[in-house]
């Protein structure tokens, strides 16, 4: 069990220090990965885009829900987009970033972004306000996704650019270290998917600056907590990028919504 970790720095080939870190605990965290003013173009982007999909009332991107909430004025907000990288230039030309490349490796042979696959880039809005719909998300391990979709357990790892800079009172994100390593049986049944959102002895809680990137791998059981403070110092955005290796499964415009997407109100 760990109770701190070390941070690192992320360069265009990982360390050995760093792969081990990953191997054994699930999860890298790096530092100052992008700078201030590329945070907030992200941001700017991403209300760029909600405007736009406010005007058309989009439902789905992809077949992926997209789940709307109210800001702290009243005012409708886009709380999870799903492929909101295929729709501004600035978050498609983010991923064009090299240093992306090095994390690969961690996911073996054939790695690569998922751009096309999964949910694209998602992006998260968190605010706790009394009319929010998006403020916590319960235990769950994102490798799972695969068995909805059909398919074997393959190799993923979720890349988390952070927004927001946050504190310990901010909720976030909490991991269960080393659980990648689990046995089947204990992925599917260790925690009720979602619905438990008691905090657990062994976690450990990730708690960003703006600009920081992490890594985890899809095995590790990890949730969202809510915030304890609330109105706008609430307010929390991050991007995740999925790493997939396997099949290559694009999505399209007619692509059918999976069966535990229909529940939008769990999915992150």
């Amino acid at each position: 069990m760990i109770t701190s970790y070390s941070t690192f720095t992320l360069s265009d080939k990982l360390t050995e220090e760093q792969k081990y870190f990953f191997n054994k605990h699930g999860f890298l965290h790096f530092k100052n990965f992008i700078d201030p003013h590329a945070v907030k173009s992200i941001i700017d982007a991403s209300i760029q885009v909600q405007r736009k999909w406010l005007v058309d009332e989009v439902k789905k991107v992809n077949g992926v829900p997209i789940k709307y909430g109210r800001d702290l004025d009243g005012s409708p907000i886009i709380q999870r987009f799903a492929f909101i990288n295929q729709h501004h230039q600035t978050l498609s030309g983010l991923l064009l970033d090299p240093r992306f490349n090095s994390l690969l490796e961690l996911a073996g042979t054939g790695a690569r972004l998922g751009t096309e696959e999964k949910d694209g880039m998602v992006f998260n809005h968190y605010v706790n306000g009394p009319d929010s719909k998006f403020t916590k998300m319960g235990w769950h391990t994102d490798g799972l996704r695969d068995i909805f979709y059909g398919q074997k357990l393959n190799p993923m790892l979720n890349v988390g650019i952070h927004l927001s800079t946050l504190k310990p009172e901010n909720g976030g994100l909490k991991i269960l270290p080393g659980t990648h390593k689990q046995n089947l049986y204990q992925m599917l049944f260790r925690k009720k998917y979602f619905l438990d959102h008691q905090p657990d002895p062994q976690e450990i809680a990730i708690v960003p600056e703006a600009g920081d990137l992490t890594i985890h791998d899809g095995r590790l059981w990890h949730r969202v907590a809510q915030s304890s403070a609330r109105g706008e110092e609430s307010r929390r955005r991050v991007i995740y990028i999925p790493i997939i290796a396997g099949k290559y499964t694009p999505k399209h415009e007619n692509s059918p919504t999976v069966f535990y997407q229909r529940f939008a109100g769990i999915v992150k």
